[in-house]
């Protein structure tokens, strides 16, 4: 909110100092402020400006502010070192804002003036197989940027492409002819069905004609073949009741599951589109795309006819282009995906989708704490399902001992243990993903993302309930208080400095979808938090010295557990009542 306020002012004020078309470049050089000792944002652009135009950045500087208009806003700017433009908001800005947002249920985050529509593509597991350790990232990134998105007012259409025709399940349906155990498969179809599928997987890699007889089940398949076409309906079921499964105890839901089975009947006209206005043509027998200084093409029909992901993406994106008129689609799939992506953009704007924002949302790898993918002692990829389970065992634990030692004993029942943990383990697994760059691997580790301190979804839920209970000890009606506009104010630097922290929340917001990282906003909330922690040792709040501070006090601390709800809510990570 401030920041936007202060862009559009020092956009007016750069007037024909830079080019228009610069503007942007230097409007992000303005930022907070590193110490408030010196203000609370400061503009950096005078440097790069003044080297540009040949002039003393001081000068640029000073010419800058001499046109700034900000006196509705902040104090008078300051110009320190070599032309850095410092800004300190003032005291009633800030109040007025406050009042505005205790009565809002949005905060005071606007929505946007201009919202797009997006299509975002995320999770996208294989169905012939049970999810893992490798799909928490896409599928909390994904969910996190839909939601915020949404909440911004943009349109958003989630997508989950999922892996349910090919190859895998060609694999599946040979192993089934040839080694399904019938009383296993009666017992637990998905768990038989994967057990196949790592074993034809495990003979393949020993045998050249196990991967022969695969293909031409998979062939079969893609044919239409009566039987193959009976047992696949067959098994997909399952498989998809399998992992809609770990979707509901994730919270994650979709608009669309429209998998590679759903385009099949549309790739021929795909490839026959290609060679006919001249994007793809012959090589060897297959049928490619060439890209400019690039040896390697993209192949869109094999030489024994067969497709293959790219074919089966670039009839999703003409589905996608057709169907919801997208502004952007966004495809979170880890980073060794990105020649792929590369290939499939180009080849998509050659066929004339060049108006659509097309982004390949990376992400690196999540570690072992020997540096190496992680996986079980046996060497196996971590199940998805087994790793929920036992961050909600280890987190049952972590309630149980807190609880037991309270000064007056329990407070909690047995299933309201079991719910607290339930969402504090599931929430401190999304959060320990979403709090990093998408872009670097990271350490797994329970017990740091189920730490009470630190940058974890447990101090966030415990920042909220903490506020919660103080409600709860002085009988507070704050729902009340909201509605009787008691005016709130700065006695004490903490307040100023919460108050300030909380109107930075549509900041944050701003950053986590320019350029889709969700880790700028578990990195706010942790601001946030360590914020409150502070005014809360210093600020009596029930004790307050007049009941007009307590009043006002109560209202910080109620938009404080606001703002940290709604942007977990916004990372889909619920908060509890008690802990």
């Amino acid at each position: 909110m401030i920041l936007s306020l202060l862009k559009e002012r020092f956009r007016d004020a750069l007037g024909d100092l830079a080019d228009a078309s610069r503007h942007d470049e230097l409007l992000d050089l303005i930022r907070r402020g590193s110490d408030p000792r010196f203000g609370d944002y400061q503009a950096n652009f005078a440097m790069p400006l003044g080297k540009r135009l040949g002039r003393r950045p001081r000068d640029v500087a000073a010419e800058v502010v001499d046109r700034l208009d900000v006196d509705d806003l902040c104090h008078a700017p300051e110009i320190a070192g070599p032309g850095f433009i410092n800004l300190r908001v003032k005291d009633d800005w800030l109040i007025r804002r406050l009042a505005a947002a205790v009565g809002d249920e949005r905060l005071g985050v606007g929505e946007v003036g201009s919202p797009r529509t997006y299509v975002v593509d995320y999770s996208a597991p294989n169905v012939a197989k049970p999810m893992h350790v490798g799909h928490i990232r896409s599928t909390v990134i994904g969910d996190a940027l839909c939601r915020t998105l949404r909440f911004l007012g943009h349109t958003v259409v989630s997508d989950n492409h999922i892996g349910d025709w090919g190859t895998q399940f060609g694999m599946i349906l040979y192993g089934y002819r040839h080694f399904v155990d019938e009383d296993a498969y009666q017992a637990n179809r998905v768990e038989e069905l994967a057990r196949l599928y790592r074993l034809v997987r495990q003979l393949m890699d020993e045998r050249d004609e196990i991967g022969s007889a695969v293909l031409a089940e998979t062939a079969k398949l893609h044919a239409g073949d009566e039987e193959n076409l009976r047992l696949w309906r067959e098994f997909l079921p399952a498989c998809e009741e399998e992992i809609d499964g770990v979707y509901r105890r994730l919270g994650v839901a979709f608009d669309h599951t429209l998998g590679e089975s759903f385009y099949n009947d549309r790739l021929g006209s795909i490839v026959d589109e290609l060679i006919e206005r001249g994007i793809a043509k012959e090589s060897d027998g297959a049928i490619c795309v060439f890209f400019k200084g690039q040896d390697v093409p993209m192949i869109v029909r094999k030489q024994d006819g067969a497709f293959l992901y790219a074919t089966t993406d670039l009839a999703t994106i003409r589905y996608r282009m057709e169907t919801f008129r997208p502004d952007a689609i966004l495809y979170v799939v880890d980073h060794r995906q990105g020649m792929h992506f590369d290939h499939v953009f180009a080849a998509a704007r050659r066929m004339g989708h060049d108006r659509v924002e097309f982004q390949h949302v990376s992400f690196g790898t999540v570690l072992g704490e020997d540096g190496r993918p992680f996986r079980t002692r046996s060497g196996d990829t971590v199940g998805l399902e087994s790793l929920l389970d036992e961050a909600v065992r280890r987190a049952a634990e972590i309630v149980a001992v807190g609880d037991d030692a309270k000064p007056d004993g329990p407070e909690l029942s047995a299933g309201q243990r079991e719910r607290i943990a339930e969402t504090v383990g599931i929430g401190a697994l999304k959060y320990a993903d979403l709090s990093h760059n998408r872009t670097s691997d990271y350490v797994f580790s329970f017990d740091k993302m189920l730490a009470m301190n630190g940058n974890t979804a447990t101090y966030m839920q415990y920042a909220y309930t903490r506020v919660r209970s103080i409600f709860r000890r002085g009988d507070v009606d704050i729902e009340a208080l909201r509605r009787r506009g008691v005016p709130i104010v700065f006695s004490l630097p903490a307040e100023r400095a919460l108050g300030l922290e909380l109107l930075r929340f549509a900041e944050a917001l701003d950053l986590a979808v320019l350029d889709y990282r969700p880790n700028q906003l578990t990195g706010y909330l942790f601001d946030l938090a360590n914020r409150y922690s502070t005014f809360f040792e210093q600020c009596h709040v029930l004790k307050a010295e007049t009941d007009a501070l307590r009043q006002s006090r109560l209202l910080l601390c109620d938009l404080t557990a606001r703002t940290i709800h709604k942007g977990l809510e916004l990372l889909g990570i619920d908060v509890v009542e008690q802990m």
